[in-house]
């Protein structure tokens, strides 16, 4: 089928809409061998799956009329995974069948559940919600699927990834039983397959694009550095890409709401998105995002899901994603519909080779880079200021052009164009300049986890009492309970190190002797100074390290060990 065999309303709707030809997700799903059957759709993000989908129950929806009947009981279901993304789809549909009269009901969380329920008692021939939502007005008895000839599960591994499915099989359960069911999903693990085999009867599975298709229009960059400067690598590419619209995904709604207030502190515009968020604060920040008031959106996983922004041609994964799977939804967020995005991943030197395992797995070949310099961002700032003054001449008026040459009278042009330039970096974040922004270290040394008041030894590690490692004094021991299992994250996040580069660990009743490569010394004691100047409040930021002088040299003890001064205690060890 064509878009010239559309149905006229449709074919209407697709051309006021600009459409030159069909996309290869909504070619496949309205073929001679698709119409009518059930169908289990894999598709890239941004593709078109909701026109796609539209198009494909357009047969069960108008029967071959032109107008749709008043409207009563729903004629389609379209259950989606999120609020952002079910409004969207309501959206689309709603101008995809203006031509028809179609009428759209939305179901979704955080909105008035009675002016939901007057819509849907008013008749609807289309709802769209939220899972749960959905289940909720089912089970009150406001939603009726008796006469419910298709029934779409966008996003469906989405949805189950979320925990929704007992929602999406009470609502299937509900539908009637002679409905379509359309799984739309970009990821077919195990679960969809199960959940297509209980509800779809046989099913046409529509693959539009491969693993590595999915990938296609978007460039893979990975940057390597230590986990103490992930923060300002992330700082530098945003200096270095400037993009105009840029998402950072993060794990942890706590590390969204870090990462967006220091971001927000250096000048950046930008918003964040998770679980803590009202309904109303994510429509302002989105809103912001639109009208370009803010250039970045800090977010968790299920916080971006649905989001769709245009523009959109950055995406940070600040924390590494979990799978191949979690990779490309959030990549998937730029690239879309044929537009080039680059997605770049901020790889800490200990999980190098855990990323690239899951590269490979996703079919992915990234390209390994240095995280940008001073220099790199200077170099594509003197680019992009040349650029915006080049584009600003040719819109003067002459009121400009009067003050610039009042301007001329007063001080040289020399002057002027240094001014300007000043004036456009005064602007700019400043970029960050890390203790180490090359490739990661080797990752054939061999490890070994430091002994308690033992020192490694030069055949078990790169330090050792004869291996000249520079020593660190930590102000807690054994009387804090000082312990190897904590010390050593605690020594990786605050100096930027590996587990290979801490050789013998002492520990004594009031502190902590430490061992530290000595090409690493530099740089841990660079990362040392910078925590100095962000401490935080929490136990673990209380913990002094400095240096120590040289190897230790303890006394020799003899009798009992002094009695502990209660007020020595710190408590328990940070947690990891």
């Amino acid at each position: 089928m064509t878009m010239e065999s559309l149905p006229a309303p449709l074919a209407q709707a697709i051309a006021a809409r600009g459409y030159e030809e069909l996309t290869p997700v909504q070619s496949a799903v309205i073929a001679d061998e698709a119409r009518g059957r059930d169908l289990l759709v894999s598709a890239q993000t941004g593709s078109g799956k909701t026109v796609a989908f539209g198009l494909a129950m357009a047969d069960e929806l108008l029967g071959g009329v032109d107008v749709l009947p008043p409207a009563g009981r729903p004629l389609a279901l379209v259950v989606a995974p999120t609020r952002e993304l079910a409004l969207q789809v309501a959206k689309e549909l709603t101008w995809l069948y203006g031509p028809a009269r179609g009428r759209i009901a939305t179901c979704v969380g955080g909105m008035n559940q009675q002016v939901e329920r007057r819509a849907l008692a008013a008749g609807a021939h289309i709802v769209v919600g939220t899972p749960g939502r959905l289940r909720d007005h089912l089970e009150r008895g406001a939603l009726m699927l008796d006469q419910a000839r298709a029934v779409v599960l966008d996003e469906a591994d989405e949805m189950l990834d979320m925990g929704f499915r007992e929602d999406l099989e009470e609502i299937l359960d509900a539908a009637a039983p002679t409905r379509r069911t359309l799984l739309f999903s970009a990821t077919m693990p195990k679960g969809i397959a199960e959940l297509a085999r209980d509800y779809q009867k046989d099913a046409l599975r529509l693959a539009t694009a491969g693993r590595a298709a999915a990938h296609a229009d978007i460039a893979y960059q990975c940057v390597t550095v230590a986990p103490a400067d992930i923060e300002a690598a992330v700082v530098n590419l945003l200096r270095f890409h400037e993009a105009p619209t840029a998402m950072l995904f993060c794990a942890t709604r706590d590390n969204v709401r870090r990462l967006h207030a220091s971001l927000v502190e250096r000048g950046f515009a930008a918003v964040a998105l998770s679980g803590e968020h009202s309904q109303s604060e994510r429509n302002q920040a989105l809103q912001a995002l639109r009208d370009r008031r803010a250039r970045l959106c800090v977010a968790t996983d299920v916080a971006a899901r649905g989001i769709d922004l245009p523009g959109l041609n950055l995406v940070i994964h600040v924390e590494l994603p979990r799978d191949p799977e979690t990779l490309q939804h959030r990549s998937g967020r730029t690239g879309r519909a044929g537009s080039k995005g680059t997605a770049v991943l901020v790889v800490p030197y200990p999980a190098r080779r855990r990323v690239e395992r899951m590269l490979h797995s996703a079919g992915v070949k990234p390209e390994w880079l240095p995280v940008p310099s001073l220099e790199a961002i200077a170099a594509q700032d003197r680019v992009r200021l040349l650029e915006s003054i080049g584009e600003g001449i040719g819109g003067l008026d002459e009121e400009d052009k009067r003050l610039g040459e009042e301007l001329l009278t007063k001080h040289g042009v020399d002057e002027i164009a240094a001014a300007l330039v000043r004036m456009h970096r005064a602007r700019l974040p400043q970029a960050e300049e890390l203790v180490d922004a090359g490739p990661a270290p080797r990752p054939d040394r061999r490890d070994s986890r430091p002994g308690n008041d033992t020192g490694r030894g030069p055949d078990r590690g790169r330090g050792g009492d004869d291996g000249g490692g520079v020593w660190f004094r930590l102000d807690v021991g054994r009387r804090d309970s000082a312990d190897p299992r904590w010390i050593i994250p605690l020594l990786c996040r605050r100096g930027g190190v590996t587990k290979p580069d801490i050789g013998a660990i002492r520990i004594f009743p009031a502190e902590t002797l430490v061992e530290i490569a000595p090409d690493m010394a530099e740089r841990f004691m660079v990362a040392l100074k910078r925590h100095a100047t962000r401490k935080g409040n929490s136990a673990e930021d209380q913990i002094a390290i400095v240096p120590a002088g040289g190897p230790p040299r303890p006394p020799e003890r003899r009798g009992p060990p002094p009695a502990r001064p209660p007020q020595q205690r710190r408590g328990p060890p940070p947690r990891r």
